[in-house]
């Protein structure tokens, strides 16, 4: 069979178009297990009343040398809460899925310093995860971390 080269320039045409058109809108592609940057750390972001969080489900070293106990939250700004272990604790709370890949709105706990930062989540690829922690409502303020998809 003899095709003519115009139908294979034109199928190659819409090949190319076609990687180009928009990725359906999935809110749920954030969900599943999440291996930190520094790969100390897996965190399980689930949906809940459609909002996103993220609890720490895993750490390479979960119990604190001097003590011998699991790790606490120790510099958590509120005393009270000092004594409760980082072990299924939430740390990412009440993001919002706002279209093409980001999820925002939300905030991220951090136990190595006690804080809590705004945050907005890019989903790179299915598997890599930008985590951008921010101050004072200004994302220039901050600084974006890669986490990777656990399967």
């Amino acid at each position: 069979m003899n095709v003519p080269r115009t139908t294979y320039g034109l199928l190659f045409v819409v090949l190319i178009l076609t990687s180009f058109a928009p990725k359906a809108d999935n809110p749920g592609a954030l969900v599943g297990k999440w291996l930190s940057s520094k790969k100390r750390n897996q965190v399980q972001i689930y949906e809940h009343n459609g909002k996103y969080h993220g609890r720490l489900i895993w750490m390479a070293e979960p119990i604190d040398p001097v003590t011998r106990k699991p790790k606490q939250d120790s510099k958590n700004p509120d005393e009270k809460l000092r004594s409760r272990q980082l072990l299924n604790l939430t740390m990412m709370t009440n993001f919002v899925y706002k279209g093409n890949n980001v999820w925002s709105d939300g905030e991220v706990y951090n136990p190595e310093d006690g804080k809590t930062y705004s945050c907005q989540l890019t989903l790179k690829d299915p598997n890599t995860l930008d985590v951008h922690g921010y101050i004072l409502g200004m994302p220039f303020l901050g600084k974006s971390k890669l986490w990777t998809r656990v399967k």
